[in-house]
């Protein structure tokens, strides 16, 4: 693996890493149908497939004319195919674009404009989306679907993904050179775009491993698919919940827990709206979930009450992390529930403001 002071760094050289190391491990697990009685059955790529998938992507995204720099908006619903897509994008050193679904059309289409992409990946629904909106997509010169393509022309994903069956020659991208463009909710103010460098992107998944002390069996639920990206660079499977990202206050909580026990499920991430309806379902019904090691939320704070109600679902040293920081420099700052519970907790409901915690190790705050 490249160090973060190599002069060349490629985050998804983390991915083929850890293929190497743990090549059937699961990288990726998602549900595809459940039978007559309700039982849910599940899919899923090894770290091994999901690098040589993505390595064949990368060779017809090359051929297709997308290359080092491209900014590229990606449309696809979580699951194995935009993994594959998000990594075989940045073998060949492009830019994936991709938005908080969750943010609505008219800030989503503004957010995708300003990038001024140059390609488009995307479901077709979301072709349907840009030919009803053309004038926020003036800038892009190659379309290719994932799935059916209809009128509107342009490649298509299934060839795309008949590249060849080699290795693809990893592009050698600098510390400073883009990797990615995320757009979050903006719940904090105007939705911008989060530039993350690959040394920026490789710096943050050290930092994430080291703090969290995420081992090499770390299973994870991330319900909200832009931090899912992540968990392939960290080791971590990736288990797609069963779930509308667009809506997470609205989430069916017997899904969320149904895809803990089902997997075994050790790292969540979620939004505090989701946490608080898990956690008020969860501990009405006196459920625990023996499995979660921690639960990291952030977005928007995380009362004292809502932190109470999902903990009484954790054992042991289980515990809810609330790091804090932009989208692109997560974690800088970090805060555990016991310290919450015990004691910050009750001082900000007495109006002492909300205690963010403290630095990581190696981080100056100023």
């Amino acid at each position: 693996m490249q160090k973060p002071n190599d002069d060349f760094i490629n985050v998804s050289s983390h991915l083929g890493k850890i293929a190497e190391i743990q090549p059937y491990k699961r990288a990726v697990v998602y549900p595809v149908s459940r039978d007559k009685n309700g039982r849910i059955a599940y899919a899923h790529l090894t770290f091994l497939q999901l690098e040589r998938e993505s390595d064949r992507i990368a060779h017809g995204l090359n051929s297709a004319g997308i290359v080092k720099g491209t900014r590229t908006v990606l449309m696809v619903k979580p699951g194995a195919d935009f993994f594959a897509l998000v990594f075989a994008l940045f073998k060949t050193g492009a830019v994936p674009v991709v938005v908080d679904p969750g943010m609505g059309i008219k800030r989503m289409l503004s957010c995708l404009e300003s990038t001024r992409p140059e390609a488009f990946i995307g479901i077709p629904l979301a072709h349907m989306l840009r030919t009803l909106f053309p004038g926020f997509f003036k800038t892009v010169k190659i379309w290719i679907t994932v799935g059916r393509r209809l009128f509107w022309g342009g490649d298509t994903f299934d060839r795309i993904r008949k590249g060849a069956m080699e290795s693809y020659p990893q592009v050698m991208t600098k510390q400073d050179d883009t990797a990615a463009i995320l757009f979050t909710t903006g719940s904090t103010g105007p939705a911008k775009g989060a530039v993350y460098t690959h040394g920026n992107f490789d710096a943050q998944v050290r930092r994430i491993k080291e703090h969290f002390r995420i081992g090499p069996d770390e299973i994870d639920l991330p319900t909200f698919p832009l931090f899912a990206l992540f968990d392939p660079a960290i080791g971590m499977t990736a288990v797609i919940p069963d779930m509308d990202p667009t809506k997470p206050a609205l989430v069916n909580p017997e899904k969320i827990i149904e895809a803990v026990i089902n997997q075994g499920v050790t790292n969540m991430f979620a939004s505090p709206a989701l946490l608080n309806r898990v956690g008020r379902y969860g501990r009405s019904r006196g459920i625990i979930l023996p499995s979660l090691k921690r639960v990291v939320s952030a977005g928007a704070p995380v009362s004292l009450s809502n932190i109470e109600c999902f903990s009484s679902m954790l054992t042991g040293e289980a515990e809810i992390h609330t790091p804090y920081g932009a989208t692109e420099a997560v974690p800088v700052i970090s805060i555990g529930s016991r310290e919450i519970i015990s004691e910050t907790g009750r001082l900000s409901e007495k109006g002492h403001g909300i205690c963010v915690g403290t630095p990581l190790n190696g981080i100056d705050v100023k």
